[in-house]
């Protein structure tokens, strides 16, 4: 064979190694470096050093078993072997193999170490759990165990038989090749097949398998407390009387067919070993699976339910404590199905405080009316939160932060991805109960640099957004001119909390639309709110309280129009020198690190800047909420992340797939809201609430549910990772609420588990269902909603976290279920049902909707909408308790058709549905009168201003003439438009443009005054 071909093989098999070892090298390194510019090394070295010790502990027990009895097949090889027809053919293949017997050897044993190593490894969190477990202080019903053994200690032990088997296996496999490669095992043979030493060989092998199946036999028992054999899971009655002796007898049986084999040693005989496996494999057909079968179809099927009925009540227990539900309060509400106007007068201040924006329609809004520039971007479902006013009352508020989703278009280049865009601008908030005239949200935080009444409160705040869920995998600071945000932001004008007013007048059906070309509207605000035009006419929106330079932000502008940033946090990794940059440039696959030449020693690469992966980074034992939530907490935009501590091993307790419990609306077909990963888990608790600073990436993570032993686990393996809760400040915890993603898994629990009893779980007749969502077209379950209400018996109204049941396989409503999501309440946490009378009717979501959809007076203002080229969009069908029965209040949206990208989603009507009656009207309060009093009603309408209040600002002279005159010019637009007439819709455009002129000189004629 000519050289260069000889050569070829092993250098490219040194070039693979090489390229794999930088690889590995590279991420190694930068790894390390991202656990040490965040802090947390300590959970990196951990699980390192935990890795290494399973790779080598497994790859030597691996190495070793099959060595040694590949070896010792080996030396006991007979010196002198038969002359025969087989032997003559193995030969060859001897004088083969001989020669290179040393390199086959370390070769298998090295790949299967490797193997073996490296599947353990991946085992690294049971071993963890094994070595630092802690009581549960709760015994399991059948064998009297704590918790703990299931949890952490019984995975281990059935890992650690695993890898036993598979090696006692492969080392039985490999004493039988070299025993036939060399004479020791024949199968054509007059005499003895084996020699005795292989003989012995092989018997005390298989000796070492069976008893080893003993074990597993007798841990066996201890897993039926996870059997879906019954009715329900966890040990059945064919479990306890039948599968666990029939395990019992099969491992003692093990155990003797064991000794039988060692004693070959001694028999030497073949027919010992043979008759003692078909013993075990006997015994364990008939005993372990007919027997639990007869006694299954005879005993237990004709008696499931009798005999059954312990076993069930010992699942529900169980089932109801592991997912925290256990001591959920449920109330039989005999629901009201009519209302007097007195008694709907007497519930009026509960009006004021529902949440009639919803956060999943709204985000369009928010894009038009605060993107500023096309890069930025707004989630696609905002989110909840709570924030005072200045006047010390908590609202609720849908908040989301201008995350960057990339460079403008044309301009997406490496350098502008990576150096240039780098971060988000700001936080934009509003009001969840109010909108302006034209059904705008009303804005409490809003435009570049932020301004608003959010920031009045908090202070003024650090507004980059550097860590969020949108943007470039990873993005190098202090390198090229970073874009900070734009000097000319030109914003429409935005409604805020003083333009929160009630239309004095309903609109026609066919007039409760759009704008048709997208406006927002503001022209018609000038006229119609005369204390808002005065505002306007000032020079529309407030100006900002700071700007980032004013709050000590290193900005700096230029006469582009732009301003740049240098970023002075520590969130990124240094490229302090070129083998760092080289070692990212292997990363990421992306030459450019290096050849760019700004990048220099001050230069920070930032990655892994989602804040769920930031927080699973650093905390690996944790399963993480599906949406982070925005908050200010102290001067900086804060992600507030909710951690699971999770498990599978809870005796008794029935498993959920996580993925499936947390799927809704609100997760399928988005990209922002991401439900929980799908594994099965029987266990789980909100022990940790973790924070991720947007501009610098600072995790910190809390320890919530303290007493969780599943946390106290994981706090021995990485003991100063998990901070107390003492160390939550006042701030951060008035924003912190009870977490969507459990919720959801404990209301998917709650469709069975709300029933006790287990006779009543076995006829399964009041089991529930969570309703489609009726507002969008499939059949995904309807979201839990955060509003705040008061529930029956409360003095006072909390901000909550509330869902729907539906009896299964009927439309009508069956309960209602709130919990108390504001951790300063003394029920924080409390899950509350109000379950509803079988022999009480309740219409259900879908049927409300459907009766809102059929209604005489409700399709009197729908069918004109309908019909033009307006977009219809249900919100979020809301369901509160109030006045004795139940509420549902839904708002609807209406967008101008065409196809506009400029136009959005405004507020126009608010249907309601109280029993079995509905209506609509331009607001709740009409909305309500409509309801219960014909539009007469008892509810005083808010017309955002006493008289008193109007007469103080009311303009005179030429600005209240030029004011009317705009009014005027607004209304016929609309008309004209509304008929059609494009022309005249101009004409009114043009003196509408005239009459806000002369209102903007006679206002600052005023002013000069």
């Amino acid at each position: 064979m000519p050289r260069r071909p000889r050569l070829l093989a092993p250098v490219a098999a040194a070039v693979v190694v090489i390229i794999a070892g930088i690889m590995l090298a590279a991420n190694f390194w930068t790894d390390y470096k991202w656990f040490d510019s965040v802090g947390y090394t300590t959970v990196f070295l951990t699980e390192l050093r935990t890795r290494a010790l399973l790779f080598v502990g497994a790859g030597l027990l691996m190495a070793l078993v099959v060595g040694s009895s590949i070896y010792l097949a080996y030396r006991t090889r007979p010196a002198y072997r038969p002359l025969s027809l087989e032997q003559q053919g193995l030969d060859r293949y001897r004088a083969s193999v001989d020669p290179h017997r040393k390199l086959f050897f370390w070769g298998i044993l090295g790949a299967l170490a490797l193997l073996t190593g490296a599947s353990a490894s991946g085992e690294w969190q049971t071993f963890l759990r094994f070595v630092n477990s802690t009581e549960f202080g709760t015994e399991d019903p059948q064998f009297n165990i704590d918790i703990s053994f299931y949890a952490f200690i019984y995975p281990f032990l059935r890992v650690m038989l695993g890898y036993l088997f598979t090696a006692v296996v492969i080392a039985f496999i490999g004493a039988v090749i070299v025993h036939y490669l060399y004479g020791g095992v024949r199968l054509q043979a007059h005499g003895q097949r084996a020699t005795p030493a292989a003989r012995v060989h092989l018997s005390v092998l298989l000796g070492v398998f069976v008893l080893l199946k003993a074990g597993a036999y007798w841990l066996d028992q201890y897993g039926l407390v996870f059997s879906n054999r019954g009715y329900t899971t966890g040990a059945s009655y064919t479990d306890v009387n039948a599968v666990l002796y029939a395990k019992i007898i099969l491992a003692i049986i093990a155990v003797v067919c064991a000794g039988l084999f060692f004693a070959n040693i001694y028999f030497k005989n073949a027919m010992v070993p043979i008759v003692s496996l078909g013993l075990l494999v006997l015994s364990a057909v008939l005993v372990g699976g007919v027997y639990p079968w007869i006694v299954q179809q005879f005993t237990v099927g004709p008696n499931e339910q009798r005999l059954e009925q312990p076993y069930i009540q010992r699942n529900i227990e169980a089932t109801r404590e592991a997912y925290g539900i256990a001591d959920s309060e449920v109330t039989t509400y005999d629901a009201h199905t009519e209302l007097t106007p007195q008694q709907l007068a007497q519930e009026a201040s509960t009006i004021p405080s529902v949440r009639l924006v919803d956060p999943s329609v709204v985000s369009q809004t928010f894009q038009q009316m605060q993107q500023v520039r096309g890069f930025y971007q707004f989630p696609e479902v905002l989110d909840v939160d709570r924030y005072q006013t200045p006047e010390g009352d908590t609202v609720d508020t849908i908040i989301a932060t201008r995350e960057l989703s990339g460079p403008p278009e044309g301009q997406d280049r490496w350098l502008t991805r990576h150096l240039v865009y780098t971060h988000g601008f700001g936080i934009v908030a509003a009001a969840g109960n109010q909108v302006d005239a034209e059904g705008r949200p009303v804005f409490t935080e809003y435009n570049i640099p932020p301004t608003g009444e959010l920031s009045e409160v908090t202070g003024d705040y650090e507004p980059r957004i550097y860590f969020g869920r949108e943007g470039a995998e990873y993005v190098i600071v202090n390198a090229e001119p970073e874009y900070d945000y734009p000097l000319d932001a030109e914003t429409e004008d935005v409604p805020t909390t003083e333009d929160a007013v009630t239309p004095t007048a309903s609109p026609e059906a066919d007039n409760a639309q759009a704008p048709a070309d997208g406006r927002t509207g503001q022209d018609a605000e000038q006229g119609t709110d005369e204390g808002a035009g005065q505002q306007r006419a000032d020079g529309g929106a407030a100006e900002p309280s700071a700007s980032p330079e004013e709050d000590g932000a290193t900005a700096e502008s230029n006469d582009s129009g732009q301003a740049t940033n240098h970023y002075d946090g520590d969130g990124g990794v240094r490229l302090s020198n070129f083998l760092d940059r080289m070692l990212y440039a292997v990363k990421y696959q992306d030459l450019d690190i290096l050849l760019n030449s700004a990048i220099n020693s001050e230069s920070q690469i930032i990655y892994e800047r989602d804040p769920a992966d930031r927080v699973e980074m650093v905390a690996p034992f944790l399963t993480v909420d599906g949406k982070p939530y925005p908050a200010v907490v102290d001067g900086r935009v804060v992600w507030i992340v909710d951690g699971y501590t999770t498990s599978n091993g809870y005796p008794y307790a029935t498993s959920i797939d996580l993925a499936q419990a947390t799927t809704d609306t609100f997760t399928e077909g988005t990209d922002t809201v991401n439900a929980l990963p799908g594994n099965q888990v029987n266990y789980i608790r909100n022990s940790v609430k973790a924070t991720v600073d947007a501009y610098d990436g600072t995790v910190t993570l809390y320890g919530w549910d303290e007493e969780d032993p599943v946390l106290q686990t994981w706090s021995k393996a990485f003991p100063g990772v998990v901070t107390t809760s003492d160390e939550i400040g006042d701030e951060l915890m008035s924003h912190l609420r009870y977490p969507d993603d459990l919720f959801k898994v404990q209301r998917e629990i709650l469709k069975r588990y709300h029933i006790t009893d287990a006779n009543a779980f076995y006829g399964g007749q009041d089991f529930w269902d969570v309703p489609s969502d009726p507002t969008q077209e499939g059949d995904s379950p309807e979201p839990p909603y955060r509003q705040t209400l008061r529930y029956p018996g409360d003095d006072d109204a909390s901000f909550s976290l509330t869902s729907t049941f539906v009896p299964r396989g009927r439309d009508n409503l069956a309960a209602f279920m709130a919990v108390d999501s504001d951790p300063s309440s003394d029920n924080y946490g409390q899950l509350r049902l109000l379950e509803l009378p079988r022999s009480t009717v309740i219409l259900g979501p879908g049927q409300v909707q459907n009766a809102f959809q059929s209604d005489a007076g409700v399709r009197e203002v729908l069918l004109p909408l309908e019909q033009s080229s307006a977009r219809v969009t249900y919100g979020n069908l809301l369901t509160l308790p109030f006045a004795g029965g139940l509420l549902y209040v839904e708002p609807l949206y209406v967008q101008a058709g065409g196809g506009d990208q400029a136009s959005y989603p405004l507020l126009q009507q608010v249907m309601v549905g109280f029993g079995e009656e509905v209506a609509i009207g331009r607001n709740l309060q009409e909305a309500l009168n409509n309801l219960f009093d014909g539009g007469d009603g008892p509810l005083p309408e808010d017309d955002g201003a006493s008289e008193e209040g109007q007469q103080d600002a009311a303009p005179s002279g030429d600005l209240a003439s030029a004011l009317q005159d705009a009014a005027d010019a607004y209304d016929r637009g609309q008309e004209a438009l509304q008929d059609g007439d494009f022309a005249a819709y101009g004409e009114a455009n043009e003196e509408l443009k005239d009459a806000l002129d002369r209102a903007e000189q006679a206002s600052r004629e005023a002013g000069a005054e």
